[in-house]
């Protein structure tokens, strides 16, 4: 399995991807203002692995000039039902469709892990304003919660992967040896929840890369026993998800 095929299969499942993937806390978007001194309103963004649009969608509500990037047929095709006034273009960060000094602010979310840094820092640089930044960041799994642990090590191991002992690789020296290394960039994690119906927790489940690889027969009985599993938790269904977003700003001169 090639981290290209895990890429790609997002265009399978974006309706689950829509449905069952959490959005951000505003504190991110309040620490990206905080560090580039600016508001996002009125800023010229680029939203890049825009996906379905979840972190675009934020974006606008907070007043900035966005538009998003998808490389993906079927991700596209439902960032536009769902935001159908916001751009989109077809690409991807290691060759943004993008003109040079063009954006204040490039945004990855959930996406910068698709990217080759040798070629998607220099095309960020090429795109940035002078006194722009990057901002990269993911929803990372609050493994200390003990029901989430134990699910993050089942997942794993149904999908043939090796759980971690954190929720994501730390990804700060492989960006700083890219090319990020002479810009001002500061890391900040942000821990937040949300309580959703235990459907919409099992559809974000289904939309994760190394499950959609999986059988649909391998999907579908996973699910199955994990549905039963959380009713002993939830007898209600409401799941209450906890989440650490792990956030990387960096600014450019």
């Amino acid at each position: 399995m090639t981290v290209g095929s895990r890429a790609h299969s997002f265009n399978a499942a974006a309706d689950r991807y829509s449905a069952g993937r959490p959005s951000y806390p505003p504190a991110l978007f309040d620490f990206v203002e905080q560090f580039t001194s600016r508001p996002l309103s009125g800023a010229r963004v680029a939203d890049v692995g825009a996906g379905t649009g979840i972190a675009t969608a934020v974006l606008r509500e907070r007043g900035a000039d966005v538009i998003g990037v998808e490389p993906g047929d079927a991700m596209a095709a439902t960032f536009h039902t769902l935001l159908p006034d916001v751009p989109i273009i077809r690409g991807d960060g290691n060759a943004l469709p993008l003109a040079d000094a063009s954006r204040d602010l490039i945004t990855y979310a959930q996406s910068w892990q698709w990217t080759d840094t040798t070629r998607s820092v220099p095309e960020a640089l090429r795109v940035l304003l002078p006194g722009g930044a990057l901002a990269i960041w993911w929803n990372t799994t609050a493994l200390d919660v003990p029901w989430i642990r134990e699910q993050h090590q089942r997942i794993a191991h149904h999908c043939g992967v090796k759980p971690t002992s954190r929720a994501r690789p730390d990804d700060s020296d492989a960006i700083r040896l890219a090319g990020l290394s002479g810009l001002r960039v500061a890391r900040r994690q942000v821990r937040w929840s949300r309580v959703i119906a235990l459907d919409t927790h099992l559809a974000n489940i289904s939309s994760r890369s190394a499950f959609l690889v999986l059988a649909e027969d391998d999907q579908r009985g996973f699910l199955s026993e994990e549905r039963r599993r959380l009713r002993e938790f939830f007898p209600d269904e409401a799941v209450e998800e906890t989440y650490v977003v792990d956030l990387l700003v960096a600014s450019r001169p």
